[in-house]
């Protein structure tokens, strides 16, 4: 059996989360993933939009999805150590060197393999780019709102 662990936020799920999931289960026999807690997120990005527990749910619920768990705040390797996975999938973006990671798996005894996860061409593949996009919405509403009261 081969196991693979993704990781991340997923605060708006999106086809870029999905393509990236799909790509992961494909590289072996059974899919953990990784959600980031709600401090991870406010260290690394920003304030989470969704709860960690409803995030994890969502991604528990995926048809894709094995083994869905809540990261540890702090050391990020601690969960790695827990999952023992054969690979650790990389998403297209995350902001992750596969060198320093491997060298930091090397220092604590873990064998495993690193693949970076291809990009899906879309325009919906980022939860940044969705909110943008319902903001740019919003303000369209708004103005026609106003032109119509004239």
């Amino acid at each position: 059996m081969v196991r693979v662990m993704a990781s991340g936020v997923f605060d708006i799920l999106h086809p870029g989360h999905l393509h990236f999931l799909e790509e992961a289960r494909k590289l072996g026999d059974e899919l953990y993933v990784v959600v980031a807690t709600d401090n991870t997120v406010r260290k690394r990005k920003h304030e989470p939009i969704t709860p960690q527990d409803m995030r994890l749910k969502m991604i528990a619920a995926l048809r894709t999805v094995d083994q869905a768990v809540l990261g540890h705040d702090g050391d990020m390797f601690r969960i790695v150590e827990e999952i023992k996975p054969d690979i650790i999938a990389l998403g297209f973006d995350q902001a992750y060197a596969e060198e320093e990671l491997q060298g930091e798996l090397a220092k604590r005894g873990l064998n495993i393999k690193i693949i970076r996860m291809p990009q899906l061409d879309h325009d919906l593949t980022g939860s940044r780019k969705i909110m943008q996009k319902v903001i740019e919405w919003y303000l369209a509403e708004e103005r026609l709102k106003k032109v119509e009261n004239r």
